[in-house]
């Protein structure tokens, strides 16, 4: 019988919502610590040139300097949802997948992207939740590219 503190057997396989994600094979009760989102972590800048050209990353926000973990592992195959199963919490140590809910085996593991500082107009969203928001965007960037878009408009109306 498996330890109920061992960390839950993961499976990366074919995902209705977009290309692969990632599946528990065991029980994961509420509040457990599932997986670390790890990697490099690099200045956003660097991140930025890095990725100029590519419409994929696995970039994750950490802390306030501007930081992000360059995360290339088991973590990167979590798909975002609106009707998310698990979370992620930051801790000086790292950005940890927790579940919010106990997870059956067989489910995927999902969580809020909530992207922020984008300079893309749009992170369509595919999940199927019924309360689906269309948007992996968080509320606070859905409103700053609202304010920005508004400038712009009233920048073209003066010239």
């Amino acid at each position: 019988m498996r330890s109920p503190t061992a960390s839950p057997r993961l499976l990366i396989r074919s995902s209705t919502i977009h290309a692969a994600g990632c599946y528990t094979l065991d029980r994961i009760p509420k509040g457990r610590r599932v997986i670390e989102y790890d990697g490099p972590r690099i200045g956003k800048e660097l991140a930025d040139e890095r990725y100029a050209d590519r419409p994929v990353t696995y970039l994750f926000s950490v802390g306030n300097k501007g930081q992000v973990i360059d995360g290339f592992g088991t973590a990167m195959f979590l798909n975002h949802s609106c009707a998310p199963n698990c979370e992620t919490d930051e801790d000086r140590n790292g950005i940890f997948v927790r579940a919010i809910r106990t997870i059956a085996p067989g489910e995927e593991l999902l969580y809020e992207y909530n992207l922020f500082d984008s300079d893309e107009d749009d992170a369509d969203c595919y999940c199927g939740a019924p309360n689906c928001r269309g948007t992996m965007f968080s509320d606070e960037e859905i409103k700053r590219q609202k304010r920005r878009k508004a400038r712009k408009r009233a920048n073209r109306k003066k010239r």
